[in-house]
């Protein structure tokens, strides 16, 4: 029996990894879950699963949920803030940390997790994009287990030869290629996303995700989050990860390798595959996913990235290039953006180009520890929401 805390367990990626534990209650007992303000959802998780400790947001959240539990006798224990969810990522019972807290607010709880040797399910893809170098350091000094739940990047992962951490290119890899969807606009004429709404923004062909994610994956910028995570994971080079453009969401990702050979993984648009494999790896248990169906999927689609229609791709590609903080301020940034399209506050272009001015503005600083993470991510919020009040970004 393994014990699992699950950091963001309201999200879909964390209700998803509970609906594969409901299926092995043998294998796996949750022992702290974390959300922001989604009480309803937290109080019934809490008393299913009966975690030893549950955190919120902030106190009035903290407060409401532990009368609402009190009152139905359990024994929960309830906090509140990053010291709480840094607790629930450490806790001794817990010997695997489901990291599914979107954005900047899942690094410090995922890195505590890595510096005690946790075994880490890696779903917040902005730990490796803000602060790669530091947290691939923990990693490395703890021990600590480490397994994408991207689906791109389990895909990768199971198409590597085990031994890939002596090198990509001493195991014969010659590219990652990582696929993307493309999104609800891979095909609105230019002009036409001028006009585009949060519920379009957010209406995913393929995969049931969060607002933010979903508003990223139409704009790309989630895949360019994945090329810098990519790097990482696997320590490749920029020039070594491709993203290929794939409609279906069947192939997941592939491995090109040097004598000719392409390894991928395929199977159903669904997170419960990537987050049961990483959980048993390297066993395989059943995720509740039905096989594939080939014949029912007909054809597979590729096509190269249009930087111009996806520009934060590009600029995922420059700040990886750039190194430094300049990840981390592209990312807080992009929150920033994402947050203030979703309140009517920017248009869908302007993520972007909200992006490519605040980068232009700060200078990239050598990322010595997290607190220079940390003052780089904060000033490119604080300027990015100063732009927006200054300024209308079309």
């Amino acid at each position: 029996m393994q014990g699992l805390t699950v950091l963001g367990a309201t999200g879909s990626i964390g209700q998803s990894t509970l609906d594969v534990v409901r299926r092995h209650p043998d294998r796996y007992r949750v022992v702290a879950l974390t959300a922001h303000r989604q009480v309803e959802r937290l109080v019934a998780d809490c008393l299913e699963f009966k975690p030893l400790l549950a955190v919120v947001g902030d106190e009035s959240t903290a407060a409401e949920v532990r009368q609402r539990l009190q009152a139905v006798g359990s024994a929960v224990e309830v906090l509140w803030g990053e010291a709480a969810l840094v607790s629930a990522a450490t806790l001794p019972e817990a010997d695997m940390v489901m990291a599914a807290i979107v954005g900047a607010a899942g690094l410090a709880p995922t890195l505590a997790a890595a510096q005690v040797g946790k075994r880490i399910l890696l779903a917040n893809k902005e730990v490796l994009v803000m602060a790669g170098e530091l947290f691939m350091q923990a990693v490395q000094q703890s021990g600590a287990p480490l397994l994408p739940v991207d689906s791109e990047h389990n895909a990768i992962f199971q198409a590597l030869p085990e031994d890939f951490s002596r090198g990509l290119r001493a195991c014969g890899v010659e590219k990652i290629l990582l696929t993307a969807s493309g999104g609800p606009f891979r095909e609105t004429p230019l002009d036409g996303l001028r006009h585009v709404t949060p519920e379009q923004a957010c209406a995913h062909p393929n995969w049931v995700m969060g607002r933010k994610i979903s508003v990223d994956s139409a704009t790309m910028m989630n895949k360019g989050l994945e090329v810098i995570e990519a790097r990482w994971l696997f320590d490749a080079a920029p020039e070594m990860i491709q993203v290929v453009v794939h409609p279906q969401s069947v192939i997941h990702s592939a491995v090109q390798y040097v004598d000719g050979s392409v390894i991928a993984q395929l199977g159903n648009p669904d997170m419960r595959t990537p987050i049961a494999y990483a959980m048993a790896w390297p066993e395989r248990i059943a995720a509740g996913v039905g096989p594939l169906d080939l014949f029912k999927v007909g054809r597979l689609d590729f096509f190269a990235p249009d930087f111009e229609r996806f520009r934060c791709l590009r600029l995922a590609y420059d700040v990886l290039r750039t190194g430094a903080t300049a990840p981390a301020i592209l990312n807080a940034a992009n929150e920033v953006a994402v947050a203030a399209f979703l309140d009517g506050e920017l248009p869908f272009l302007g993520i972007a180009e909200l992006n490519e001015t605040v980068l232009g503005r700060l200078p990239a600083r050598h990322e010595g520890s997290l607190g220079d993470v940390l003052a780089a991510d904060g000033e490119a919020r604080s300027l990015a929401r100063q732009l927006i009040q200054e300024r209308e970004f079309a």
